[in-house]
C-alpha cells in the first residue's frame, strides 16, 4: 500500500438480520483515504453513513471485506491492538458529544491519556485554550451550551495527538450557526496539526468545506 494512503477499505458489506429479512447496508463498498485528507460522508438518513464510519474505525465488524488503517488489517488484529489503535491513533467526535457529566471540561480532555496511563493536564488545557474554552476548564458539562461541548470534545478527540480523527454528525444537535463555527474548528484544527478527517454530515454546505465529498446510496459511495 502506498505510503500516502491512510485507511483503505476493501470489498466492504455490512448487514443486518430484521425477523426474517436481511437488510444489506454496505453492498461491496471500496474506498481510499490519503494521509492528510479531509473527507466528508453524505447520505439520506438511514443509508448507512455512521455505519460505514463506526467500521471503518473498528468500532463495527463488516459482514465481509477488510479495512487498513496505516497498514494494520483492523479486523485481522487482536481486540487489544484495536483498543490501543483507537486510544493512540484515532480521536471520535460524535454528536451527542459523550462527555461525561461527572467530570470537568479539563478531566473530560484529559481522559483519554488517563486511559493510556499518561493524563496531560497541561495539553489539555492548552486544548480548551485552542477551541476558545480557556476560562471554562473547570465547568462541567451541564454548565456548558451544546456548541461548547461539542468543542470539549473536538478537544477531547485531539488529546492523544491522532493521526486520524473520525466525526459522526459533529453539529447534528447544533444550530446552523453554531454548526458553522464547530467545522470550520474541527477542519481549521486538522489541518494545522496534518491529521486527516473522516467526517459524516447530512449538510451538503458544510461538506463542501472539505477536500473531497462522497454520498452513500445503495450501499455504494459515489464522489460528488
Amino acid at each position: 500500500m502506498a505510503d500516502n494512503v491512510h485507511l483503505h477499505a476493501r470489498g466492504l458489506r455490512k448487514s443486518f438480520r430484521l425477523g426474517n429479512t436481511t437488510l444489506d447496508i454496505l453492498r461491496g463498498l471500496d474506498l481510499t483515504v490519503l494521509r492528510g485528507e479531509t473527507v466528508f460522508l453524505c447520505g439520506a438518513s438511514g443509508a448507512g453513513k455512521s455505519t460505514l464510519l463506526y467500521t471503518l474505525a473498528g468500532l463495527e465488524r463488516p459482514t465481509s471485506g477488510d479495512v487498513h488503517f496505516e497498514n494494520e488489517d483492523l479486523y485481522g488484529i487482536s481486540a487489544r491492538r484495536q483498543a490501543e489503535l483507537r486510544n493512540t491513533r484515532m480521536g471520535f467526535v460524535f454528536q451527542s458529544y459523550m462527555l461525561l457529566p461527572e467530570l470537568t471540561a479539563l478531566e473530560n480532555v484529559a481522559l483519554p491519556g488517563m486511559i493510556g496511563g499518561k493524563p496531560d493536564r497541561e495539553r489539555a488545557a492548552e486544548l480548551l485554550a485552542k477551541v476558545g474554552l480557556g476560562p471554562r476548564t473547570g465547568h462541567l458539562p451541564s454548565e456548558l451550551s451544546g456548541g461548547e461541548q461539542q468543542r470539549v470534545a473536538i478537544a477531547r478527540a485531539l488529546a492523544n495527538r491522532p493521526s486520524m480523527l473520525f466525526a459522526d454528525e459533529p453539529t447534528g444537535n447544533l444550530d446552523s450557526r453554531t454548526g458553522g463555527e464547530v467545522i470550520d474548528l474541527l477542519l481549521g484544527l486538522a489541518r494545522e496539526n496534518g491529521t486527516t478527517l473522516l467526517a459524516v454530515t447530512h449538510d451538503a454546505n458544510l461538506a463542501a468545506r472539505g477536500d473531497r465529498v462522497l454520498h452513500i446510496r445503495d450501499g455504494q459511495l459515489e464522489e460528488s
